[in-house]
């Protein structure tokens, strides 16, 4: 695990709750100007639109559905030093609906990397790990620079082009083999075995595609969003559940400010909760990744000074030897030299 100079981890990840007008309006307070926006109505049914500096504004896909790219001018308008602008568009910004968005801090719009067999764009903060990687697929197994500096132990790659999968790579997929297995953010659906990855670990500079068209088909443009883990900042790991609603610690080494969790042995949600619409224990209010649905409220977990811990048997977050792995980012580090009181809530 890399060591991390993040002191304050909202100055590289931050989630943002706004009302839209439904009309256009300057979304202030993130604290950075993000490369990546993550937004998602919470009050009425609407598509998660996903936005980032490489590939530019008004530009979105959906993780809860495997269309192509599409352009919408009433979205995502602008990158601006403290947040972003949106237009008139229902799923970002519709008319007293309460958003959700979430922000990650890359690198602005990206810059030309060789390191991989295929030449790739490259937005990468090497300080938190975390990188947005655009690509021109050749039709065969390739390399991709991702300009990280160090492996990355979760990889998210999309199609821009054609209605493809989501395809996930994580560090803890498989004990054995984890870079032979995947998953697909907008189903429910248990692990697969594949060479999506190639059969492949990521390096310190690069990741590697199989030969599919849905991976890195011939002149089909591709997206990929890579995240090495920073101590005190960043986790990627697995748990087992317990099926008690005295449920199963996950030790992460800071106080999270956003957790998405998914079981790997059955179908289950890609289930996310936050700090910023859950202030207090216990969290319940959660969206799903693969889901168009508004946002749920049910008893799920505690957030803690130094993990999180579930409080519920559900299957899809605590079933008894059931597996799961999860991607959590830090609201307060453990490490470094950060001043910002580690509390439990």
């Amino acid at each position: 695990m890399a060591y991390t100079t993040v002191n304050k981890s909202s100055d590289y990840f931050n989630t943002k709750l706004y009302t839209g007008n439904g009309g256009t309006q300057s979304i202030t307070g993130v604290g950075f100007q993000p490369d990546w926006v993550w937004i998602k109505s919470r009050t009425t049914g609407g598509y998660h639109n996903v936005f980032d500096a490489v590939r530019g504004v008004t530009k979105r896909i959906f993780t809860n559905d495997t269309q192509a790219e599409n352009t919408s001018a009433a979205t995502l308008t602008a990158f601006g030093s403290d947040g972003f602008s949106v237009g008139s568009n229902g799923d970002v910004n519709g008319n007293s609906q309460s958003q959700v968005a979430w922000n990650w801090l890359a690198n602005g719009a990206g810059s030309a990397n060789t390191d991989g067999s295929i030449s790739s764009t490259v937005s990468a903060n090497t300080t938190s790990g975390f990188s947005i990687v655009s690509w021109t697929g050749n039709g065969s197994a390739a390399t991709v620079g991702h300009g990280l500096g160090s492996a990355p132990k979760v990889v998210i790659i999309k199609s821009r082009d054609n209605a493809h999968a989501w395809f996930v790579g994580h560090q803890s997929l498989d004990a054995s083999a984890p870079w032979t297995k995947y998953m697909t953010l907008e189903n429910s659906n248990a692990i697969n075995d594949d060479i999506i990855w190639n059969d492949t670990a990521p390096t310190s500079s690069l990741f590697s595609v199989g030969n599919y068209s849905s991976t890195n088909g011939s002149g089909v443009k591709f997206i990929g969003y890579c995240f090495a883990e920073k101590q005190g900042f960043s986790k990627f790991g697995s748990y087992t559940g317990n099926g008690n609603a005295d449920g199963t610690f996950v030790y992460t080494g800071f106080k999270p400010a956003w957790v998405m969790t998914k079981k790997t042995s059955g179908t289950s949600s890609w289930d996310m909760h936050d700090t910023k619409r859950d202030t207090f224990n216990v969290a319940t209010k959660h969206l799903l990744a693969e889901d168009a649905g508004a946002e749920g409220s049910t008893v799920v977990l505690d957030i803690l000074s130094n993990g999180f811990k579930f409080r519920t048997s559900n299957g899809d977050r605590n079933a008894s030897g059931a597996t799961y792995i999860y991607m959590a980012f830090a609201e307060a580090p453990l490490v470094g030299s950060n001043n910002v009181p580690c509390t439990a809530r």
